[in-house]
């Protein structure tokens, strides 16, 4: 089917989800995608009762865990194995049955289908409920989510237990979340087209099941999607700095230049070059973090919807910078760096009665002439706008960030208190130099020859506006994590790009970073790695070795006056040895600790008291990274202490108790 098509018809089954049953709807989808099968089972009622009866008569899913409560129906569709694969390609794809690997788990497929009540769900209990479907199965079972106008996709990696081989053990989950079955996202049909059971042979000419289902690994993997991502971002960078003049800098180096060194060593480089590449490079920063605001019904469509911008705007001609002066500057500066409805003291009060109107003055464009000159927090391009006070309703609802990444940085020269320094050039004036050509944003795909940027020679190079490139990207507001994954692009993408584009054009690194896109990043798989080693570190201080190398017999006096309730009963000479012997054989602290940090359903293995002295441990835990760059580390390690104290104390009893006590 070419590809073209089977979007189309992904699309026109979506809308069908918004009447009939579930099941005959999914059913229809997945025969869309590829995959079909009799084998299923005959009921006459999908209740979830009658589904537990079936599939879970040892009660081995927690009810809690797998929100029941908000189960309404709940339908097994098929299983699917080689046979039907075979059938329904007509030996156009080869598929047999591979004894020799992984034959308990990767022989065939679950499909089934749950519609909850309620209309939004987090990525965490769509992932709980999987897990938890899935423990009443030897093989794995892939859910569809119905939950409002909205599907879910949610599939399971899970591998034999290491130490029980009769027992798996359920990994990652991953998620294509809220998929809109009324106007579905281009991305989601994208990752939904790949998912058919013809482009995934084309791409991966998988024979097995255990091969199928490592092609859906692989297609779902959102570093994967990142690289892709930031290799269209990375193309639009290079592109974007020969075509744009941001205002001069101090020195007088601004202008339009190109970003590449001149000389074969990569060490060259312009003063304006890096100027105008600093400014790009926080133009891209600013517009990806607005699109997260975006995700959340922060920010109005219509301000990147091109159409709405064509009815917006007085002109949209390519070559003028209407869009980013009128839209974005005023964005950026004028309404995310400026409170809504700003107090107004006194305003309508008697003489001597001073108070806080929050109906004071609202975010407005400056006047002429002089007097709101160079005060960046109000609207500036009032002439290119078809209907200013449209455009300010637009802006209104927008919420204030006080974070710093959207403040002008347009300044008074220290020297010389008349002379504003323009970096970012938010001014109307007409002799004002910034360029930024409506074009980088909203071009059709055409070729550019970036060649001498990446050092490669008749390669061809495909770029398109920027707001297109967004555009063609689901983003989540949601960090992934080791355990459950959205195909999206996440936050941290954020620091990634940042980074990355940095690393472009300083000298010491440009060569490398420009022929190896996306290299100058720590992977999430590096940053989960040295958080863990961290804190096993830290918290082995819990239960300390001595000078010989064999255990204390105390805690030490930190984490002891930490713990308020039970300090006393651990004095300096109390014998503890015998409970925490030496790492051997997996048996000592360390391997208690790593399973605590494993991403695992598992109850963790310290008793009581020990639980309150590691909670006591993270409670006075201070992290300091001096070259934190995007902060990659220390988000991850908060992110990790959060699911400690979620397997330490599940009902936040102790920590809540521990933060009053402190107040």
């Amino acid at each position: 089917m070419p590809e073209t098509h089977i979007r189309t018809e992904i699309q026109r089954t979506l809308n069908n989800f918004m009447d009939g049953e579930l099941a005959k709807n999914a059913t229809h989808l997945l025969k869309v995608l590829g995959y079909e099968s009799q084998r299923t089972l005959n009921r006459d009622t999908n209740t979830v009762e009658v589904f537990l009866e079936d599939f879970d008569p040892d009660n081995l899913i927690n009810p809690e865990k797998a929100h029941l409560n908000d189960w309404q129906t709940a339908d097994f569709l098929f299983q699917l194995t080689a046979d039907e694969i075979k059938q329904q390609t007509q030996e156009t794809i080869t598929f047999h049955e591979d004894v020799g690997v992984d034959e308990s788990i990767y022989q065939s497929y679950l499909f089934l289908a749950v519609r909850l009540k309620g209309d939004t769900y987090s990525r965490t209990a769509l992932a709980n409920i999987t897990r938890e479907i899935n423990k009443c199965y030897v093989i794995p079972a892939l859910l569809i989510f119905q939950h409002g106008h909205t599907l879910t996709f949610s599939i399971i990696n899970r591998r034999p237990s290491q130490r029980d081989r009769d027992l798996d053990v359920l990994e990652k989950v991953t998620l294509i979340k809220d998929i809109d079955v009324v106007n579905p996202h281009r991305a989601h049909l994208d990752i939904l087209a790949e998912l058919s059971l013809n482009a995934l042979y084309e791409q991966h000419a998988f024979t097995n099941f255990l091969e199928l289902h490592q092609a859906w690994q692989q297609t779902l993997d959102t570093s994967e999607l990142n690289r892709r991502f930031f290799k269209e971002i990375a193309d639009w960078y290079f592109w974007a700095v020969s075509q744009v003049t941001f205002p001069p800098d101090k020195g007088g180096q601004g202008g339009s230049a190109n970003i590449y060194p001149p000389d074969k060593g990569g060490q060259g480089g312009s003063t304006h070059a890096i100027h105008n590449a600093t400014c790009v490079i926080r133009l891209i920063t600013r517009l990806i973090f607005v699109w997260f605001l975006k995700e959340k019904h922060l920010v109005p469509n219509a301000l990147f919807n091109e159409a709405d911008i064509s009815e917006l705007l007085t002109d949209v001609d390519p070559q003028e910078s209407t869009y980013y002066k009128a839209i974005l500057q005023n964005l950026f500066f004028a309404t995310l760096n400026q409170e809504m409805n700003p107090p107004d003291k006194g305003r309508g009060m008697p003489s001597g009665i001073h108070t806080v109107d929050y109906r004071g003055v609202p975010r407005k464009f400056r006047g002429e002439g002089r007097q709101h000159y160079n005060i960046t927090s109000l609207y500036r391009y009032k002439r290119y706008f078809r209907d200013p006070e449209a455009a300010l309703r637009l802006f209104e609802t927008i919420p204030f960030l006080n974070g710093g990444l959207f403040e002008c940085l347009d300044k008074p020269d220290p020297d010389d208190a008349k002379t504003i320094l323009r970096i970012d050039g938010f001014s109307d004036r007409d002799d004002n130099p910034l360029s930024v050509p409506n074009e980088l944003f909203f071009s059709e795909p055409q070729a550019v020859n970036l060649n001498a940027v990446y050092d490669t020679k008749n390669s061809r190079y495909t770029v398109r506006g920027l707001i297109h490139i967004l555009n063609r990207y689901k983003f989540t507001i949601a960090e992934n994590t080791p355990i459950e994954e959205e195909v999206a692009l996440d936050p941290e993408l954020l620091g990634q790009v940042f980074e990355n584009l940095l690393a472009a054009y300083n000298p010491e690194t440009g060569t490398t970073a420009r022929k190896q896109t996306g290299s100058f990043y720590t992977p999430r798989e590096i940053v989960n790695y040295m958080v863990d080693e961290s804190l096993i570190a830290y918290l082995k201080t819990v239960f300390p070795l001595d000078k010989g190398g064999e255990a204390h017999t105390g805690f030490i006096p930190l984490i002891c006056r930490g713990v308020t309730s039970d300090a006393s009963s651990f004095s300096p000479d109390k014998d503890i040895s015998s409970s925490y012997p030496l790492d051997k054989g997996g048996r000592g602290v360390d391997s208690k600790l790593r399973h605590l940090l494993a991403y695992n359903d598992e109850p963790h293995q310290f008793t009581n008291t020990e639980v309150e002295y590691l909670i006591s441990a993270i409670d006075t835990l201070k992290i300091l990274d001096p070259a934190c760059g995007s902060g990659a580390f220390p988000m991850g390690i908060l992110h990790k202490l959060v699911f400690l104290l979620s397997k330490l104390d599940p009902r936040n009893a102790q920590w809540r108790q521990r933060q009053i006590d402190r107040v």
